[in-house]
């Protein structure tokens, strides 16, 4: 690893240098000498490179500028005059991250990638794009994104509009986000933390333009700023061209933005506050009781670490004490919580949702009792070691997923550094805390107990009622309120909003001139791997077992998916099969009580999981699997066979009391999904209408599987024993040494290691007996409008290119970059003022999909839909636009994985029947784009929308108005 030669980079100043060991990276913090720049380098081998930009920024109102900042300085800026520079990055770099998030008290601009040209164009975007944006210059952008009054006539109706201002309709139309907003409101009424820093949308046309401007020139300097650059780089290179391009403009300041504390409450504060509920909603057990305390601050070393572990061992396990009292007691059906991190003093909540109204006495009298035995009687120590182990697990495991690791690392940084301008490596380095925290005795858990908990006044108890139709009066009375203010306005005054709604749309409709876009780096398609990435499959049998191995460096660890073939049980069964994921290793089992079981899980292995996974072949068919996924370091193989053999084949249907509790928890969870997740619950419902799949997915998944949670609690009483016989059937069909495949993912020792303990264990497996033929499917095509309470929408449109007789080629994949971030982009969202629009192109299925994210249209989206094959028809681009989309679409292909990941996509290719020749000859088709391949598609699009399939969940008012889309209009919920 290369050291930093502090002199050659004279600019800076070295303030700190750390090795981080357990990370394999050296750390130094620096000061820029002139600008006072904070800047942190996390050197490594990772050839991932992540670029960050940070800046502090409290909100003083709850207007949501800082949230409009994030948004508008993306869009223009000095070196870089395209519209949306953020957009023309996505088209067209390798990028394997590209975003900007607010938090509520920081904004923050990372990218990442692989390729070093690549990341060099991206850090030169984004610094311009922070310290130097077009905002200053045009009003159009703070309308646009922000947000702007919209009439098209005098005799029109006057709307508000803005991308930032429908996003936090959506964002704060559930229960989950209301309960959120106001346990930071009252908890730290005297800070910034009471503001909602994304904006919420009563206040955020409070917001002015030159408010808005201020705002930017105060906190985007950097002295008020903190840079992070990580992994394999010439750090020395870009610290001195990061000095001369931009550090080098500014003098240091002072900039006041040291984030306060908030001073203790005296005594206990309680409050109540109402959340909307759909009109043909029961409000029976709808309360939501919260019970808040604040849980140290960002800056102690140990406690960072310790409050995740009394969140594991007091509310988050299966069993843990508070959530079985409240459960015992009947107080809410879904029982949640734990700490909440991220800011400068922390909070631990316990949350009872689905509960009667006038509990909150007992709700809190019971949570203070199991405190206060806890700390006479002591907590459970195998709930510590395995809260411990877990979290140390997933530490030095570092799997994100698709996600850079650097990019987390970033983050973690500043939930120290933000506070203390000399301790960004507090959280990132926290072997020797772990070391620390295990060699505690169990009163040092107890005593936070005590201290945070019982003996902390500063303490809230909220009640969230419901209320029914409240999101429709909302809307009414923002409607009035509008009609009010149009009717008081002068003749001059309608005449410039409509001058200046006009304006806007002609601004939004002119693209960007070719001389401008020619300023955005581009690679070139040399720069381009020409062939993917690799699977990782080798065929086995172990037992008489087929075995997918994919022998990949993995540090030891095994992953391993113990995984069964479905596709023979009746249908009757499939929603069983998501019940079935719910319940395993939530229930007793012959050796263990579940909270014992997790706490062995958790002692033992980096976690327990399973889902019910369908895979597309390129013939049509579809492989169903319920997947159990393990992993382990591999000395701990034999815990990992016991704990499958346990959960899959001795697990106790029988307890009806916790089944109850399960399916209560699980309908409460699923409420919570079909209102925050409305574009899932649309694209799958509508998949329903016109595949076998998508039936399967909706009752597994979507709505069909709420309403059959709905049912089963409802009828409970008649049914328990049913449900009890059905998932004991369906355990003997399902777990049986005929249906079982093996995906192991480790090196060649981890292999040798894990087969005893396979045929011990597989051999223990169900026998079948007779071969089940599963009643077909009956497809019913409802296109449905469903009603939820929120004041935005979620349209889907579907269908599919194979049945209209067409097969899949890799200018297909193309299309997803090309409509997401040119048509649907321009019309759905910069136009029509939704958060989001996404498509998909299913290369085996043959499954399109396209749907709006909190989006303020229903109708006039569906209009943008059917103008989808018109554009491509009509599509032209130069050869630069064209490389654009074809490396934009290639960065999505070529983000690095780790192994586990490698296991999962490998697997998942052979059970789709892929080959890497496959896929080669999609990549080829994808780097031959040209204009006329992607007007060839124009007809598939057409054939696909014609299918007339398709699904609306969201606002109740704007549903009516479309009803003509509808076979069906219904609120869903009910």
């Amino acid at each position: 690893m290369k050291e930093i030669d502090i002199t050659k980079i004279p600019a800076y100043q070295l303030v700190k240098k750390e090795d981080i060991e357990e990370l394999s990276t050296t750390g130094y913090l620096l000061k820029h000498k002139k600008s006072g720049a904070r800047v942190l380098l996390l050197v490594n081998d990772d050839n991932n490179k992540v670029f960050n930009i940070g800046f502090r920024t409290p909100p003083a109102d709850d207007t949501g500028v800082p949230h409009i900042i994030e948004h508008t300085v993306l869009c223009g800026s000095k070196k870089y005059p395209p519209k949306d520079p953020f957009v023309e990055l996505v088209k067209g770099s390798l990028n394997t991250f590209l975003n900007a998030m607010t938090f509520p008290d920081k904004t923050i601009f990372p990218v990442a990638s692989c390729n070093e040209k690549d990341f060099k164009n991206l850090m030169n975007v984004y610094l311009d794009a922070v310290f130097y944006p077009n905002i200053y210059e045009k009003e159009e952008i703070f309308r646009q994104e922000g947000w702007s009054y919209e009439l098209e006539d005098k005799d029109g109706k006057l709307a508000l509009n803005g991308v930032v201002y429908n996003e936090m309709k959506g964002a704060l139309s559930s229960p989950d986000s209301i309960l959120e907003r106001e346990i930071q409101r009252e908890m730290f009424r005297d800070t910034c933390y009471s503001y909602e820093s994304g904006g919420d949308p009563e206040f955020i046309p409070d917001l002015t333009y030159e408010q808005f401007l201020e705002f930017h020139r105060k906190y985007y300097h950097p002295v008020n700023s903190y840079i992070t650059l990580y992994g394999d780089m010439d750090m020395e290179e870009r610290l001195n061209w990061m000095d001369q391009e931009y550090l080098d403009h500014f003098e240091e300041i002072q900039i006041d933005s040291e984030i306060q504390y908030q001073k203790p409450f005296e005594r206990i504060k309680q409050i109540s506050k109402k959340y909307p509920l759909g009109q043909e909603e029961d409000e029976k057990e709808k309360t939501i009781y919260s019970y808040t305390v604040t849980a140290g601050n960002a800056t102690d070393r140990m406690e960072y670490y310790a409050m995740r572990v009394l969140d594991y061992a007091l509310i988050s396990m299966p069993g843990a004490p508070l959530k079985k009292a409240l459960l015992d007691a009947g107080i809410g059906k879904d029982i949640s919580g734990g700490y909440s991190g991220g800011s400068l003093q922390n909070t631990f909540s316990v949350i009872a949702k689905e509960a009667e109204e006038g509990k909150g006495e007992e709700f809190f009298r019971i949570i203070e009792e199991v405190l206060e035995k806890t700390v006479q009687q002591g907590l459970d120590k195998d709930s510590i070691k395995a809260a411990l182990n877990v979290i140390e697990f997933q530490y030095r495991e570092a799997d994100f997923g698709s996600y850079p690791k650097g990019l987390f690392y970033c983050m973690d940084s500043l939930e120290s550094w933000l506070y203390d301008d000399n301790e960004p490596f507090m959280h990132i380095k926290a072997g020797d805390t772990f070391e620390e925290l295990k060699k505690k005795d169990t009163r040092y858990f107890e005593e936070l107990i005590e201290t945070y908990f019982l003996k902390n006044t500063h303490k809230l108890l909220l009640t969230l009622e419901p209320e029914k139709g409240l999101d429709e009066k909302k809307n009414h009375r923002l409607e009035e309120k509008l009609t009010a203010y149009k009717a008081s306005l002068s003749e001059e005054e309608l005449d410039k909003i409509i001058r200046e709604t006009a304006h806007l749309k002609q601004y939004q409709s002119e693209p960007s001139t070719e001389e401008e876009l020619k300023t955005i780096p581009l690679l070139r398609l040399e720069d381009i791997d020409k062939y993917p990435q690799k699977f990782s499959i080798e065929e086995r049998v172990s037992n008489n077992i087929k075995v997918i191995f994919s022998n990949v460096k993995s540090n030891g660890i095994a992953y391993i998916n113990v995984a069964f073939h479905a596709e023979k049980l009746s249908q009757d069964m499939i929603p069983y099969l998501a019940l079935l994921k719910a319940v395993l290793a939530n229930m007793d089992t012959e050796h263990f009580t579940y909270t014992g079981l997790n706490n062995y899980i958790n002692m033992h292995t980096g976690g327990f999981g399973n889902d019910f996974v369908q895979y597309g072949k390129k013939d049509g068919s579809i492989t169903k699997l319920f997947e159990n996924d393990i992993k382990v370091f591999y000395p701990k193989m034999k815990e990992a066979f016991i704990i499958l053999e346990e959960v899959l084949l001795h697990t106790r249907f029988s307890d009806t009391k916790r089944l109850y509790e399960i399916i209560a928890e699980n309908k409460s969870k699923m409420r919570m999904r079909l209102i925050s997740s409305g574009h899932l619950i649309a694209v799958t419902r509508a998949n329903s209408y016109m595949c076998e799949s998508g039936y399967v997915k909706d009752m597994t998944s979507g709505a069909g599987y709420y309403h059959f949670l709905d049912k089963l609690e409802k009828n409970f009483d008649e049914k328990k024993q049913e449900i009890v016989d059905t998932l004991e059937e369906l355990v003997k069909k399902l777990f049986t040494k005929q249906n079982v495949i093996l995906s192991f993912t480790a090196e060649e020792a981890g292999y040798e290691c894990m087969e005893g303990y396979f045929k011990e264990f597989t051999d223990r497996l169900y026998e079948s007996t007779e071969e089940e033929k599963p009643n077909a499917v009956v497809l019913r095509k409802l296109n449905e409008g469903l009603k939820i309470p929120s004041p935005v929408s979620y349209v889907a449109r579907v269908g599919n290119f194979k049945k209209a007789g067409y097969e899949y080629n890799g200018a297909m994949d193309t299309l997803r970059n090309i409509l997401d971030y040119d048509y649907l982009w321009n019309n759905v969202r910069v136009k029509g003022g939704a958060y989001g629009v996404s498509s998909n192109y299913g290369a085996t299925t043959g499954n399109v999909m396209f749907v709006s994210y909190r989006d303020p249209n229903v109708e006039k989206t569906n209009d943008v839909f059917e103008g989808i094959p018109e554009y491509l028809r009509n599509f032209d681009a130069d050869e630069r636009e064209v490389l654009k989309f074809i490396i934009g679409t290639i960065s999505g292909k070529d983000t690095p994985i780790n192994p586990a990941a490698q296991g999962r996509r490998s697997f998942a290719a052979y059970l789709s029947d892929i080959s890497y020749e496959d896929i080669c000859k999609e990549r080829e088709e994808i780097l031959s784009l040209n204009v006329q391949k992607v007007r060839a598609l124009a007809p598939v699009i057409e054939a696909v929308l014609a299918q007339d399939y398709i699904c609306v969940v969201g606002n109740s008012d704007k549903i009516e108005e479309g009803k003509e889309l509808f076979g069906e209009v219904k609120d869903l919920l009910v």
